[in-house]
């Protein structure tokens, strides 16, 4: 995921940035602890799509 796009997207639910998460191929919110898909190549950023995920999920 390019650096300039992820600058510009945030969550529909919260308005938060979001995290890239490379190895699940998805997009983390931590204000609304949902995950949204990267589904080829492009990000489903649907809350009815997007998955609940725990503190535990985030990195660092």
């Amino acid at each position: 995921m390019e650096k300039a796009l992820l600058d510009l997207l945030v969550c529909p639910v919260s308005k938060a940035p979001l995290i890239y998460d490379q190895e699940g191929e998805r997009l983390l919110c931590k204000a609304s602890l949902l995950a949204y898909p990267i589904r080829n190549g492009i990000p489903v950023l649907l809350a009815n799509e997007a998955s609940e995920i725990t503190a535990k999920d985030l990195p660092g």
